[in-house]
């Protein structure tokens, strides 16, 4: 058994200064397929209805989650922006989470999580949802997501952007 104590964690909105660090935990965690630009999310962050994380443990961002308030059934693109939709928002759209595998098994990701519902539910939002990608789907089903059909084309399109294998996933808000 570890005597292990690991530093508190500092939880905070995801900062321009944050890039360099996100880009890192990107590298470390996904194939070049999924490599998302400094550029794209600087977009993101400018966006409106944007509400990023950060985790840090001792001053060192170890794990992020993108997301944004959106609309249940609306799929954003690999590469693609935060828009705003012209339907009020009913969503926490999870667009992209990940942890340094030096800091895996700590509860960063639970953290980000939890932090994100607890937000989402204080705007009134109904559904979260997301697109599981890379065999995470398991990973989202302990989390009470289930597989959604799209029915709308141009959001099966923007699925297809992710590849073979990618699955929107959706749960209720509330009973997170």
């Amino acid at each position: 058994m570890s005597n292990t104590v690991f530093a508190p964690l500092t939880l905070r909105a995801l900062a321009p200064g944050d890039l360099p660090h996100l880009l890192n935990i990107q590298l470390a965690c996904y194939g070049p397929d999924f490599i998302e630009s400094a550029d794209v999310y600087a977009r993101r962050l400018a966006s409106a209805v944007n509400c990023s994380l950060v985790c840090e443990r001792a001053g060192a961002v170890c794990a992020y989650l993108a997301a944004y308030r959106s609309v249940h059934g609306k799929v954003t693109p690999l590469h693609g922006e935060f828009e705003p939709s012209e339907r009020t928002p009913d969503t926490l759209y999870l667009h992209d989470m990940a942890v340094l595998p030096a800091y895996a098994g700590q509860g960063l990701a639970q953290a980000l999580l939890e932090r994100l519902w607890e937000q989402g539910r204080a705007w009134g939002l109904r559904h979260t949802a997301l697109v599981s990608v890379q065999d995470t789907e398991g990973f989202w089903a302990r989390h009470g997501y289930v597989p959604q059909s799209l029915l709308d084309e141009e959001e099966r399109a923007r699925l297809a952007s992710y590849g073979a294998g990618a699955v929107y996933m959706a749960r209720p808000l509330a009973s997170v």
